[in-house]
């Protein structure tokens, strides 16, 4: 009961996502303690796969239609989400780059993050808890 209550308060407050900031997250144990605005941009867009220490990154990422997604993917690259989307679809055609893993919400992905050592995602920031550690802000 209390997880479902949980669910439904982080979704509601996604719901307001155009007033919120946004955070990148890691395992709470991750020794990497920042990230540059470069280092995410490459990691979210599939262009670099592992952290700075080297360790290969887990990304986590939100569905295609997701209202995070894209003020997320638009708000670190600058770009629209169409171009976004464009670009991922040419980068999985050719076979030159993964695309993040996708989950659902961010019940989800911080689940996801909190039980995986590697893994790397973005979540509004009220939403995280002493289980993941932000790396990296972004201001809305």
């Amino acid at each position: 009961m209390l997880k479902t209550i949980s669910a439904l308060t982080v979704c509601f407050a996604c719901s307001c996502l155009a007033q919120q900031d946004l955070v990148v997250i890691v395992h709470k144990d991750n020794p990497v303690n920042s990230l540059t605005h470069k280092a995410v941009v490459d990691m979210f867009m599939g262009k670099y796969l592992a952290f700075p220490n080297g360790v290969i990154a887990l990304t986590c990422d939100y569905k295609k239609e997701s209202q995070i997604r894209s003020s997320f993917l638009s708000a670190i690259t600058g770009r629209p989400i169409s171009q976004i989307n464009a670009y991922w679809s040419r980068v999985r055609f050719s076979g030159k780059a993964s695309p993040p893993q996708i989950f659902d919400d961010v019940v989800s992905i911080l689940d996801k993050v909190a039980n995986t050592s590697n893994a790397i995602a973005y979540v509004p920031a009220h939403t995280v808890t002493h289980n993941v550690k932000v790396v990296y802000k972004i201001a809305q």
